[in-house]
């Protein structure tokens, strides 16, 4: 009996083990599994992930988030170092940077000048360093700079009025990454020849500028002309591609230095729906194109008076250092005479590295109050019409290499050459005045086909359009017949224009109610023949400026004209 017992315990202890083993077996399976889960969750988080997830306390000391390596050995021997180092800057700096603001001075200011600089008691901090690249020939390395300094920065103002003006520059706020290049790398101490440094990106730059013992606002727009000299000059003088070089070792390194590229060519066409400024009128318009804000780089179009929706159809071209990085700025102002600073209406940047070389792009870009906080300005200021292309030096014989400036093609600008080989497929040869002119001259045939959703004028709710053609510069015009009870009439008349100067003029194209005793404006549309001219032949729509509805359809072809043998 005890037997038999023992072997029922001894059987159910063993199933009971059995059983145990199994589920202990499950348990851990499904441990692991939820493990590799977590784990592959994790190692798909990214840095701001585990930021929002870890607070930082809990962080290791070696962990790091970013490849910019810490500093603070550097930052500590800064700040020990420093009033040596504000004494022995501040000359230099000073000697350096006057000569620069009177190249940036503003034309309402007589004279710009420091009568004390030194750079107080707060050192920078660098934030972290990297090695952006490195090869056999030179290595390449960032720092991250950032400067809440107070220093002691007095300019001596004197307007052209002949009021004088001690204006102190307080709370500078700096942060940036300055680039520096050690190459060539050689097999001597230091192991490089040169240090070339530029401040590779401005992330911050904020100063308030205060007239000691006075007021600021006493002169009106010294404020604003001060303060764009000094960023200008800053971003300039420092700002990648603009980079200063330092010989380490003998040797030539003019191969180091800023050189052009490339030139952009520029067509101001025209702007639309800007604001208005003026209590009496309109806003007088003009236009400042720069890459670089050099006085003498900086271009300026006419200004055009009363108008909200001015068409300039200007050409200006620029030197290109780096594609990768610069840009065009565009700067609308209102025109408020001799005596007070233009009022800025509105700007716009076109990004080099969007242009594909010898490429004709046309544009319309919108209009913001300030390039590095787009995202916040959401109030329409109206739009810029720009056509460009970018000719890369070399390109002309196939190559990306240096320009040849003795080609006979040189005495061109870039537009010519490039609606030149659109035409007919070859590079020009010549660049005598009769070559210039066959560019230019030729027959512009208009076909008016039709329009669609026009404005009703006439209280049947219809209109009676016709379309008036104007060539611009040469002031000739034509005129379709009238289609009468139509909001989407059919014309389908061609018209020839002669034209002697095609990079220069314009087609305005206007519709019209005709009615017997006065017209009616239903809408324009202004445009330059530089399409026409690249591409021979098109058809193309047009929505009606200054109405609320319309839209025109155009067909245009380019017959070049060459002049008679013997004509200049």
């Amino acid at each position: 009996m005890a037997f038999i017992t023992g072997v029922v315990v001894g059987f159910i202890f063993g199933i009971a083990l059995v059983v145990a083993f199994v589920h202990s077996e499950n348990t851990r399976a499904k441990q692991r599994s939820q493990m590799a889960t977590n784990i592959s969750a994790l190692s798909k988080l990214t840095v701001e992930d585990a930021r929002r997830i870890i607070p930082k306390e809990f962080f290791p000391p070696w962990v790091v988030f970013s490849n910019l390596q810490k500093l603070n050995w550097l930052n500590h021997q800064l700040t020990v170092v420093w009033p040596y180092v504000d004494k022995a800057a501040s000359q230099m700096i000073k000697t350096i940077v006057e000569p620069t603001l009177e190249q940036y001075r503003p034309a309402i200011l007589a004279s710009l000048t420091f009568s004390k600089l030194t750079l107080g008691t707060v050192a920078p901090q660098f934030t972290g360093v990297k090695i952006v690249e490195s090869s056999d020939k030179e290595v390449i390395m960032e720092l991250e700079m950032q400067w809440d300094g107070n220093p002691s920065i007095i300019l001596d103002v004197m307007t052209l009025i002949g009021v004088g003006l001690p204006i102190q520059v307080k709370n500078v706020g700096f942060t940036g990454v300055f680039r520096l290049i050690f190459k060539p790398l050689v097999n001597e101490i230091p192991c490089f020849g040169a240090l070339t440094y530029s401040l590779r990106e401005k992330k911050k730059l904020d100063f308030t500028l205060k007239v000691v013992g006075g007021d600021m606002s006493s002169i009106p727009g010294v404020s604003g002309a001060i303060e764009e000299t000094i960023k200008a000059a800053v971003e300039d003088s420092l700002l990648w591609p603009v980079r200063k070089v330092i010989p380490i070792l003998p040797g030539d390194y003019s191969d180091l230095e800023l050189r052009t590229v490339g030139i952009l060519q520029v067509k101001l066409v025209q702007a639309k729906d800007l604001l208005n400024k003026d209590l009496i009128g309109k806003s007088d318009p003009f236009a400042v194109l720069y890459i670089r804000p050099l006085r003498e780089r900086m271009k300026k179009s006419k200004t055009i008076s009363n108008d909200l929706n001015p068409i300039w159809n200007e050409h200006f071209e620029f030197e290109v250092e780096d594609v990768a990085t610069q840009h065009l700025t565009v700067k609308i102002y209102d025109e408020e005479g001799v005596l007070q600073d233009a009022e800025l209406l509105g700007c716009a940047e076109v990004q080099l590295k969007e242009l594909e070389p010898g490429k004709l792009n046309d544009v319309w870009l919108p209009l913001v109050k300030d390039l590095e906080n787009k995202k916040r300005d959401t109030k329409k200021r109206g739009e810029v019409h720009l056509e460009l292309i970018y000719h890369l030096f070399g390109m002309e014989n196939g190559s990306t290499g240096s320009f040849a400036m003795g080609n006979e093609q040189f005495g061109m600008t870039s537009l010519e050459k490039v609606l030149t080989n659109g035409m007919n497929g070859q590079r020009p040869f010549s660049t005598s005045s009769s070559k210039r002119k066959d560019i230019n001259r030729g027959v512009l045939s208009v076909t008016v086909k039709r329009a669609e959703d026009l404005t009703a004028t006439d209280l049947m709710g219809k209109a009676d359009p016709y379309v008036v053609l104007h060539m611009k510069k040469t002031d000739a015009k034509k005129k379709t017949r009238v289609v009468s009870k139509n909001l989407n009439p059919e014309w389908n008349q061609t018209f020839d224009f002669v034209v002697e100067d095609a990079l220069h003029d314009m087609l305005i194209v206007e519709v019209w109610d005709h009615d017997t005793f006065s017209k009616d404006f239903m809408g324009k549309v202004a445009m330059t023949l530089t399409k026409v001219l690249h591409e021979g032949e098109y058809d193309s729509d047009f929505l009606l400026d200054g109405v609320k509805s319309g839209r025109i359809f155009l067909h245009l072809k380019w017959t070049p004209q060459p002049i008679s043998v013997g004509v200049l």
